[in-house]
């Protein structure tokens, strides 16, 4: 039987190892999304949708589909899902690997506002400024809901679910973003705050250049911390030299 690839997916290297993967002569290779999005981006090899069940449900889908190794490639905010992979491969006896691709580090000339949740984001937010750009992502926004003063720019791939602060404008869209698009984005409406989740990755780095550039400050969320003992491969070399040393076809 053939060596078995679970990836927890979603992200851009997620689709990217996939690709690189699939195209291995004897190796079966499967993503699986968690459905949050309607349209994903294409996926080489086999793709499931949906949740496991918790950890527990996780280790008996690994054990049932004669899985050999499991890489996390997740959203770097995506705590639960690590957490349950830690969990569900400790269970079944197989080797993680959790990519996790750098954050992103100020430069001279940002201003940048760290801060640890969505929640402490709101807060912060009023004393910064009453146009803000929210590029982090169409679930959490109801911790800005009571923002009444402010008006709010909210980015997002789907339209986001109620509730939203009261005057809200959503713009769909998908990166990469481009430096001169933002740029245009932010003087279009008049933002003069930012705040973004620190994803890390050039696809939507963009921002942080235009808001550099215009002298904006930005509320940047620090990533929730890894399960104790985990350490990640930061990019999808770094995940494929150890499969090699895991998983052979």
């Amino acid at each position: 039987m053939a060596p078995h690839v679970l990836i927890l997916g979603g992200t851009a290297e997620a689709r990217a190892l996939a690709a690189e993967l699939s195209a291995r002569p004897g190796l079966r290779v499967t993503t699986s999304l968690a459905g949050r999005v309607s349209r994903p981006g294409a996926v080489a090899g086999e793709v499931r949708v949906g949740g496991f069940g918790g950890a527990e449900g996780l280790a008996d889908w690994l054990r049932e589909r004669g899985v050999n190794a499991v890489v996390d490639a997740t959203h770097p905010f995506a705590r639960a899902i690590t957490a349950n992979a830690v969990r569900a491969t400790a269970a079944a006896g197989l080797p993680l690997v959790v990519l996790r691709r750098p954050g992103w580090r100020p430069g001279p000339g940002d201003r940048w506002h760290p801060v640890a949740s969505l929640p402490e984001a709101a807060e912060l937010l009023p004393r910064l400024g009453q146009r803000a750009f929210l590029t982090t992502g169409r679930l959490g926004l109801a911790a800005f809901a009571s923002l009444t003063d402010l008006s709010f720019v909210v980015r997002s791939v789907e339209p986001p679910e109620p509730p939203l602060p009261p005057h809200t404008r959503v713009v769909l869209a998908r990166g990469p973003f481009t430096v001169a698009g933002e740029t245009a984005l932010l003087r279009e409406h008049r933002v003069d705050v930012l705040v973004t989740k620190d994803s890390g990755g050039a696809a939507t780095a963009a921002k942080l250049t235009a808001a550099r550039d215009l002298g904006l400050p930005v509320v940047v969320v620090r990533r929730p911390p890894l399960p104790d003992g985990v350490t990640p491969a930061g990019d999808v070399p770094a995940v494929l030299e150890r499969l090699d040393a895991l998983v052979r076809p």
